[in-house]
């Protein structure tokens, strides 16, 4: 029998997140423990070394961890870990990092106060962030829950004509497990968990469904699949005239339609009420505007036609990614979002983001380079076991930066926030 899609959430006795009851989601808020005591980083002497110095030891204090690289104490030197990351090498490309936060987090698997680091030369950015989370945190608990994970590769196969295409489709369809049995004996993390089919009168195209372990997973799923075509290619009782390994449908690096009816690398949904007396302080305007406003920037995504209605979470996630050592190009699949904002009973405002393209992982790619490490290390998230725990922190603080953009944008605070922090 082909393995289904599984919920990746805590409970693992649930199939369908629909049989998750209220109380067993509520026991997440009952049972939550943190640290309330994260500390304020150090604003002071913002472009100095003085100030840069304050925050590396306010860093290195509170979270335990090393900075050497990031700070410059250490410089790259190992060039073999450069294998499978870059050819033709000749230097590194100095980034601003950040840090931002704390983000206080209540996920499946992301739980506590986390300190973000954020590699990016747009001004504005991490202040930005930075009071999105101040808020969330004043307020009370995010929640943030992982809900499904896959990732697709979609070869392309060519027939002479339509009953050609039947009869492989047919041997297609009764070979399921040996394609399972493939990929178990191709990768020690991949395993097959769907498989579609898609027909356009000659042509047709398999989509080849994966878990990938903690690995974002796009070169696992492309050597699985190739494996897998090569054995349908050699016993397949109708040869194709032409094939391809993807297709150009599998969603790699660029937004499709297909994002929010499926999964591509894990799906997470977040959520928070934002208390009223919070909007007014912090954000300096009102969850009546804010909601107001959160309506009419979506109904311009769909005059826009824009595929999801986020504001802005390509910004959190390519400074994010590039921190912490992702593939930088997939931002342009991992930022669709549905951002909500409307107002509660009693006047408060609810916000939710879901994001069904967050394609992250904790190992392999250029997550082991030094500061690439150092990064995922502030947050706990290097090595196997923690790329859910990633995903959740790369979602949670996308709503609080949706959160801060919209409060600017509507208190008319957008420019000025600009004109102090981005320019020279």
């Amino acid at each position: 029998m082909m393995p289904q899609l599984k919920n990746k959430i805590d409970f693992a006795k649930y199939d369908d997140i629909d049989q998750l009851s209220i109380d067993e989601l509520e026991s997440y808020q009952s049972h939550f423990e943190y640290d309330f005591n994260f500390g304020k980083i150090p604003t002071e002497d913002p472009y100095t070394l003085e100030g840069q110095q304050t925050r590396l030891a306010f860093i290195n204090q509170k979270l335990n961890t090393s900075t050497d690289y990031i700070s410059g104490k250490k410089v790259f030197a190992d060039h073999n870990l450069l294998k499978g990351n870059i050819e033709n090498f000749i230097g590194m490309a100095q980034i601003p990092v950040g840090i931002a936060g704390p983000l206080v987090i209540n996920g499946t698997t992301a739980r506590g106060s986390f300190y973000i680091p954020m590699a990016t030369t747009e001004g504005t950015l991490l202040a930005s962030y930075s009071r999105g989370m101040k808020a969330c945190r004043e307020s009370g608990l995010m929640t943030v829950v992982c809900l499904q994970e896959g990732v697709q590769r979609c070869p392309l196969f060519k027939f002479n004509n339509i009953i050609e295409l039947g009869r492989f489709v047919n041997w297609i369809l009764h070979h399921k497990q040996t394609f399972i049995e493939i990929t178990n004996a191709t990768s020690r993390f991949a395993n097959l968990s769907d498989l579609g089919i898609n027909i356009d009168g000659n042509e047709l195209v398999i989509r080849f469904e994966y878990t990938t372990g903690d690995a974002s997973g796009q070169n696992m799923v492309t050597i699985c699949t190739n494996q897998i075509c090569k054995y349908i290619i050699e016993f397949c009782p109708v040869k194709p005239v032409h094939w391809v390994i993807d297709s150009n449908m599998s969603g790699d690096k660029k937004g499709t339609g297909l994002v929010l009816t499926r999964v591509r690398g894990k799906k997470i949904t977040a959520e928070i009420v934002l208390k009223k007396e919070i909007v007014q302080s912090v954000l300096q305007t009102t969850p009546e505007l804010m909601a107001r406003t959160a309506t009419s920037f979506t109904n311009g995504c769909i005059k826009s036609g824009a595929l999801s209605t986020g504001m802005h979470p390509a910004n959190a996630l390519a400074a994010l990614f590039i921190a912490c050592g992702q593939d930088v190009a997939c931002v342009s699949e991992a930022c669709t979002a549905i951002t909500r904002m409307e107002l509660t009973d009693n006047n408060d405002l609810y916000c939710s983001i879901t994001m069904p393209n967050m394609i992250v992982g904790t190992i392999g790619g250029g997550t082991s380079l030094p500061t690439q490490k150092e990064c995922l290390s502030m947050m706990g998230c290097y090595g196997e076991g923690k790329a859910v725990r990633f995903a959740e922190i790369c979602v949670a603080l996308c709503l609080a930066g949706e959160i801060s953009i919209l409060a600017a944008l509507s208190a008319g605070q957008f420019a000025n926030a600009h004109q102090k922090f981005g320019r020279k």
